[in-house]
């Protein structure tokens, strides 16, 4: 499924955590105005950059992500929203909007939410996509929200630095077989 409809959905990123047993890294998403959440298995080095973002760290010079942004202003344009635009075989597609939507860049779901953190952007996804992939948490599973906050207060950016043993991290991917 791929495209892009009228009835968008706006997301917070509730922040990245890394999936066990597998040491996957995952950004967690959720719909502004709902109880689905959209998980997105993404590469250690995206993680610790959704996690630099949220975290507020200001390298001594700019990182990928913050060039991107300092360039696209440079250049006078706007990065106007990102759009989750779509899931094929388990791998998520996004879109960067810029200039009213004059112009859409295809980009990994990952690099999109680093850039909309940077810039206060904000994200959306289309409904069909939400149910189509999207996680419905029952009232009971609050619990579970609540822990996974804990957790985001508690982990640091470095925790996300090198991925599995033996494996170079691939960018954007799939959910890990079980």
């Amino acid at each position: 499924m791929r495209g892009y409809g009228e009835n968008v959905k706006e997301l917070d990123v509730l922040g990245v955590r890394v999936e066990m047993p597998t040491n996957s890294p995952i950004v967690l998403l959720r719909e502004r105005h709902g109880q689905r959440y959209l998980p997105i298995w993404i590469g250690a080095p995206e993680a610790t950059a959704i996690a630099y973002a949220q975290q507020g760290v200001e390298p001594p010079r700019p990182l990928t992500h913050d060039l991107m942004v300092n360039v696209i202003g440079q250049l006078g344009h706007q990065l106007e929203q990102v759009r989750i635009t779509g899931m094929e075989d388990g791998i998520f597609y996004a879109s960067l909007v810029f200039d009213g939507g004059r112009r859409v860049v295809e980009s990994r779901p990952s690099d999109a939410i680093a850039l909309a953190l940077r810039s206060a952007t904000p994200i959306l996804a289309d409904e069909a996509l939400l149910d189509l992939a999207g996680i419905t948490m029952a009232i009971e599973d609050e619990d579970e929200v609540e822990r996974f906050r804990e957790f985001l207060d508690q982990v640091s950016a470095e925790d996300f630095e090198g991925g599995p043993e033996g494996e170079e991290p691939s960018g954007d991917t799939p959910p890990p077989e079980s």
